[in-house]
């Protein structure tokens, strides 16, 4: 029986049996509903925020309904499951997710590693830079032969929810009498956000022609310039009024605390995942940045293998994951039951690094 991988994000949750150049065979929300017995509606529960789990009941219904009804695993036979681990996890939620998974899924074995490490394995290499923009958090990781360098590595506090917050605010000025939700924003930045090409290009955009989208509930919206404000916060963070540099200079600046025998590995291996980088012209304007920036050797992308699937940066951990699960496994250096009864939860630090 093949490995399950788990990559479980604030929006997304990606889970499958470990077979690299698929898709993972469940791509679902992380948010669920737990109904309530009166029939009444049930209660909205975001089992992780910001990329770590929150709320554990939660988390084990989720992971509940993957293993056993989503993908197949019965109680009594569970295999082995490799996790994926957002940057700067904590250890205490690493510890209580080994615990979750022999204490109450009695899996066979577990594995856990560093998204950034696995999003580079994903197309082909142990070295390079990562920008991961999740739904919550942004992560920039430096990873040298396999290792995140953490001295060196940033985590912020931003990310998809935020940029959808914003857009509800640019829209809620220019359509002042209309009542947005929160998910009908979400869908629309996922139809209509771009990225515009320069500064400049964002300036001229306020002028854009205007188009009408029909919600669900009948009203019609006006989406003009709006749709550029989504990209351009992450290369002017004063439009969400931070005083941050933009995500390309970010970038520069952390691989400059890296020994410099490694900038030129790093920068020209640099990585892009995370659905918000799949965002129309977000790609072309971080190239265009890159070639602006200060540093001497300019930041270069990072292609996925021709096999692979068209849009793997959306989930290239899950795809790291995969690669990962068929080493790790077969050659029995995971966390085993035995490895679990002996030590208990400390061991994931000494077998999952």
């Amino acid at each position: 029986m093949e490995a399950l991988v788990v990559d479980a994000g604030s929006k997304l949750l990606k889970a499958g049996a470990a077979v690299p150049d698929q898709s993972p065979a469940m791509i679902i929300p992380s948010q669920m509903k737990r109904m309530v017995d009166d029939g009444s509606e049930g209660v909205t529960l975001d089992p992780i925020e910001r990329g770590f789990i929150r709320d554990w009941d939660a988390m084990e219904d989720l992971l509940r309904y993957v293993v056993y009804t989503g993908l197949g695993w019965e109680e009594g036979s569970e295999g082995n499951i490799l996790f994926t681990d957002p940057l700067s996890t904590p250890k205490a939620i690493r510890e209580q997710l080994v615990q979750m998974m022999f204490e109450t899924f009695n899996v066979s074995g577990f594995y856990a590693s560093e998204q950034a490490v696995l999003s580079l394995y994903a197309v082909g290499r142990i070295s390079g830079c990562t920008l991961d923009i999740g739904h919550g958090k942004i992560d920039i990781a430096p990873v040298l032969e396999g290792a995140v360098q953490h001295i060196s590595s940033k985590r912020f506090e931003l990310g998809g929810t935020d940029l959808t917050k914003l857009l509800a605010q640019e829209l809620g000025k220019s359509n002042p009498s209309m009542k947005l939700s929160m998910s009908d924003v979400e869908k629309l930045k996922e139809q209509y956000a771009k990225c515009a090409e320069d500064e400049i290009a964002y300036e001229k955009t306020q002028n854009c022609e205007i188009e009408q989208h029909t919600l669900p509930d009948g009203q019609v919206i006006r989406i003009g310039g709006e749709r550029y404000s989504v990209g351009e916060a992450l290369f002017q963070p004063s439009i969400l009024g931070l005083e941050e540099h933009g995500i390309v200079e970010q970038l520069v600046r952390i691989i400059s605390t890296v020994s410099s025998e490694n900038h030129r590995q790093l920068l020209e291996n640099t990585v892009l995942c995370g659905g918000i980088t799949s965002m129309t012209g977000f790609e072309t304007r971080f190239q265009k940045e890159a070639n602006l920036c200060s540093s001497a050797i300019r930041p270069t992308l990072v292609k996925p293998p021709e096999y692979m699937q068209e849009n793997v940066g959306l989930y290239s951990a899950w795809v790291g994951g995969a690669i990962l699960a068929k080493v790790v496994f077969p050659q029995n250096q995971h966390v085993t039951k035995a490895d679990y009864d002996e030590t208990g939860p400390l061991v994931v630090h000494r077998k999952c690094f």
